[in-house]
C-alpha cells in the first residue's frame, strides 16, 4: 500500500473559516469496505447513514474491484441513501464512455449518484496499459470533468480540446433521464492542484488521509481560487473521507488502524496514524472528528480500517458518534 498524507499546518483564524462554510446538518457516509455487499448496504440503509462510497483501480496489486462496476452494484443493492465514487479515477477512461455510465445509473437510482474523481498515479502501470502518460492526468481530469458537464447538459455537444475532440453528439440516458446538470462531481485529493481543480470545476471537495488543521487550510485555498475565478460556492459540499475504526474497546480500535494501515508508515505508525486515521470509544473518536467540523467539513466519509466486523463501526459512528457532534455557529 503506497499512502501519502497531509498533517497539520498553519490555520486561518475560526472565525474566517466558518465564514467560508455555510452552517447546516452534518451528513454521514460510509464506505462499503472491502468490497460492497448486499446484506452489508441492507443493514446500513436501516441506520441514519446518508451516503455510501466505493472507488478503484483498472489494474491493483491485489484483488479488488473496479470504481464503475462497485457503484453499479451500490445503486442496484440500495433504495434510500446516496451512493457515490471514493474514487474514480477519472484520467484512466474515455469521458464519453463515463459520462453515458454515470448518467444511466444516476437515472436507474433516481438520481441518487455522486461522482467523486480523482487523478491517481500511485499505480503507474495501470496508465501504462491504457496509454496515458502519467504526468497528464491532472489535465486529462480537468477536460473530462468538462465534457462530462457538457454532455450532462443535454442535447446536441461538440468538444474539441488538448485530449479529446469529438463532433456534434448527443448523450440520451436510460430510465428516467437526465437530471439537470446531472450527477454531481466532487473532486478528491490532497495537492493544491487538485484544490484548485475543485475550485473550478467541481461541485465539492472530497480530501482523504488529511488532519484536521490540512483540511481547514484545503477550505481556505479552494475559498480564494473561488473567489479569484469569480465564482460562488454557494451550494459547495465540504467532505472529507477518513479512515477510522470505534469500538467499544478503544485499543482494540487503535489496533485495527494500525494493523489496516501501519505497513505504510515504517516504524512509526502509531504517531501519524492519529493524526489521520480516528481510532478509538465512540466519545473518542467524536472528539476527533469535531475538529473537522470545526473546520468546515460538513459530510464525513467513515471508511472502516478494519479487517473484521465493519459493519459495527458504522453502527457505532452513527448512534454513539453522530449525536456527539456540534455544527458552529457563525458569528453574527
Amino acid at each position: 500500500m503506497s499512502i501519502c498524507y497531509l498533517l497539520d499546518v498553519p490555520v486561518e483564524a475560526e472565525a474566517a473559516i466558518r465564514d467560508r462554510v455555510t452552517p447546516g446538518p452534518i451528513l454521514m457516509g460510509a464506505a462499503a469496505i472491502p468490497e460492497p455487499d448486499r446484506d452489508w448496504l441492507a443493514a446500513v440503509e436501516r441506520l441514519p447513514v446518508d451516503s455510501v462510497w466505493q472507488g478503484g483501480h483498472l489494474l491493483p496489486p491485489t484483488g479488488t474491484g473496479e470504481a464503475i462496476t462497485r457503484l453499479a452494484l451500490m445503486t442496484a443493492w440500495t433504495e434510500r441513501v446516496r451512493v457515490g465514487t471514493a474514487v474514480l479515477l477519472l484520467p484512466l477512461y474515455h469521458p464519453v464512455t463515463v459520462a453515458k455510465q454515470l448518467a444511466d445509473l444516476d437515472s436507474r437510482s433516481g438520481g441518487r449518484l455522486t461522482a467523486g474523481v480523482g487523478v491517481g498515479g500511485e499505480f503507474p502501470a495501470e496508465f501504462d496499459a491504457v496509454g496515458v502518460p502519467v504526468a497528464e492526468r491532472g489535465a486529462r481530469t480537468s477536460e473530462s470533468i468538462e465534457i462530462l458537464r457538457k454532455l450532462w447538459r443535454g442535447g446536441p455537444v461538440s468538444h474539441s480540446g488538448r485530449f479529446f475532440s469529438f463532433p456534434e453528439v448527443e448523450l440520451r440516458p436510460v430510465g428516467a433521464g437526465l437530471r439537470p446538470g446531472g450527477p454531481p462531481i466532487v473532486v478528491a485529493g490532497r495537492t493544491e492542484a487538485a484544490m484548485r481543480r475543485a475550485a473550478r470545476l467541481g461541485d465539492g471537495w472530497m480530501p482523504y488521509l488529511v488532519s484536521p488543521g490540512a483540511y481547514a487550510r484545503s477550505v481556505s485555498v479552494i475559498s480564494q481560487a473561488a473567489q479569484a475565478a469569480g465564482r460562488d460556492l454557494a451550494g459547495f459540499e465540504w467532505l472529507v473521507f477518513l479512515y477510522c475504526s470505534i469500538r467499544r474497546d478503544g485499543e482494540q480500535a487503535r489496533g485495527d488502524v494500525a494493523r489496516f494501515l501501519g505497513a505504510a508508515y515504517g516504524d512509526k505508525p502509531r504517531a501519524v496514524l492519529d493524526k489521520i486515521a480516528p481510532a478509538g470509544t465512540p466519545r473518542e473518536v467524536a472528539a476527533r472528528l469535531q475538529p473537522y467540523v470545526d473546520a468546515g467539513a460538513r459530510h464525513i466519509i467513515i471508511s472502516p480500517a478494519a479487517h473484521d466486523n465493519t459493519l459495527e463501526i458504522v453502527e457505532l459512528a452513527a448512534r454513539d458518534v453522530w449525536p456527539r457532534l456540534v455544527v458552529p455557529q457563525v458569528a453574527r
